[in-house]
């Protein structure tokens, strides 16, 4: 048996460090698309910066695909996860998350796929066994064999990443504003040693610490819940900085990138650094689309996947793009002045039912406490859920500027294990999460804005003279569209 180590693995605990993978991601999309812009002025300078700080994978070379200059590229991105307590026993790192990133400005979109690490999968020369168990028999070289092998899709790059360089990164691009599903709290009372948290729910600014505990969190959800997460993440993020504010430090986010990963273009191959960083800046104009990989926890040790749904799974991530109802959403809306006018239904949509004094009970405390920020809470509610115990939350929220703002969230099970939703509501009037909407339409007397990821609404708001609300579907979208759409035109004010 061969286990792969770096040439130089970083020191990890077991609380407070492991490797992961979104950071490479975030690092990728936003400091290559702003590098490109300035190639034609500073190409040597690009050049040098990602010579001298990058790492090599040793032995990479002959498993990667060449791809033609403009041909999309697939990127797999590695993070492994190395406890300070295996290394003194000699024990191989493994492999904690596995993204694969397609490149393709002539989508409509940035395809992010997850793929499980329990996955079961034939490991080339290995047989059987989990598919992050190729990252401890050959590192990143026999996990791209093992990719390609699943995917029969050509692999263009691989990034190794170690998560101190997360951290680094978002607190270099100013912090991320993202909406926060659920209370997040682990003090390592709990089994398993899970890294600490104290995460309360509702929109709000993370920086580096809070939002590495985000994104890690696998407490209490399983593996794709928490792929969910990671990539909610890096579309906020994506969606935040601006590229000139990147432009401006790229030299150390550059760096920040190189000290904290190796990856395969680290060498001296000019053409393959400026092919790859121009594709990254055109795709990032593109929204991210995250691509659900379609399996399922068949037992205890392993989840599997079909051959069909592995086909379906593989021709999303090829084809991504905007889905039939956002496109057509969007078109229709492109050539109206108006909203969208949409006929309510007399019945709820199915899995609703309607608990509007339970509601009322539920944010009567908060909704005496202030007035300049006038409550709605949803009469219709999803019927096998429930109101959590950490909502309603009522706290203050600050833009960039430090101007304050007042804010609620109302928190609200699904039903299954790590799905929650929620209503939100502020008198900050444009927080960035509400910026570029699918389309509008007019149900009630209101105008909505939705915000669709593929064929799913995963996120409905509306605005008022003193502030806005929101309705955000669970991580994984399990709310259907016309969940909600009848939720946000069920909310409602408390005393009305």
């Amino acid at each position: 048996m061969s286990v792969y180590e770096g040439d130089a693995p970083p020191r990890l605990t077991r609380d407070m460090w492991k490797k992961f993978a979104i950071g490479a991601v975030l690092v990728i999309a936003l400091s290559a698309a702003a590098v490109a812009s300035a190639v034609l002025m500073q190409v040597h300078e690009t050049l040098d910066i990602v010579r001298e700080n990058s790492t090599p994978i040793p032995g990479i070379d002959n498993e990667l695909d060449e791809v033609e200059p403009g041909n999309p590229q697939t990127i797999l991105v590695l993070g492994s996860d190395r406890r300070y307590g295996d290394k003194k026993a000699g024990l191989p790192a493994r492999s904690d998350t596995i993204i694969v990133v397609r490149l393709d400005p002539d989508k409509k979109a940035t395809a992010v796929m997850s793929i499980p690490r329990d996955l079961k999968v034939e490991i080339p020369g290995h047989g059987t066994n989990k598919i992050n168990t190729a990252y401890a028999l050959g590192g990143p070289r026999l996990t791209v064999q093992t990719v390609k092998q699943l995917l029969s899709i050509p692999i263009s790059h691989v990034v190794n990443v170690n998560f101190g360089g997360f951290q680094r990164a978002v607190n270099r691009l100013g912090c991320v504003f993202v909406d926060i599903d659920r209370r997040y709290f682990n003090d390592r009372g709990g089994p398993g040693g899970y890294a600490t948290i104290d995460l309360k729910p509702g929109y709000q600014k993370l920086c580096g610490s809070d939002s590495l505990d985000f994104v890690r969190y696998r407490h209490e959800d399983d593996d794709f819940v928490r792929a969910a997460r990671q990539q909610e993440f890096l579309r906020q993020a994506k969606d935040q900085v601006g590229l000139g504010k990147v432009f401006g430090d790229r030299e150390e986010l550059l760096k920040i990138f190189g000290q904290y990963t190796q990856t395969d273009i680290a060498r001296d191959n000019d053409p393959a650094i400026l092919r790859l960083i121009k594709l990254a800046y055109e795709s990032s104009k593109n929204p991210i689309h995250e691509v659900r990989f379609r399996g399922g926890q068949t037992s205890l040790e392993y989840v599997e996947i079909s051959p069909e749904n592995l086909q379906k799974t593989i021709e999303e991530f090829i084809d991504v793009g905007i889905g039939s109802a956002a496109k057509a959403a969007a078109d229709e809306q492109q050539k109206r002045k108006k909203p969208k006018p949409i006929k309510t239904r007399k019945r709820l949509a199915r899995g609703l039912a309607l608990r509007k004094e339970a509601g009322e009970n539920h944010v009567l405390e908060i909704a005496s406490k202030q007035q300049s920020l006038p409550v709605y809470f949803p009469k219709a509610i999803v019927g096998r859920g429930s109101y959590q115990r950490e909502s309603p939350r009522l706290y203050d929220i600050y833009d960039r500027g430090k101007h304050k703002y007042r804010a609620y969230r109302i928190v609200l099970s699904q039903g299954e294990n790590g799905q929650y939703y929620g209503v939100q509501g502020t008198t900050w009037k444009a927080p960035p999460i509400l910026d570029n909407p699918t389309d509008e339409v007019r149900m009630r007397k209101r105008t909505y804005k939705r915000y669709f990821d593929g064929r799913k609404i995963r996120l409905i708001a509306w605005e008022t003279p003193k502030a806005v609300y929101w309705v955000s579907n669970t991580l994984s979208h399990q709310l259907t569209n016309a969940q909600m759409m009848d939720i946000a035109r069920s909310l409602q004010r408390i005393g009305q």
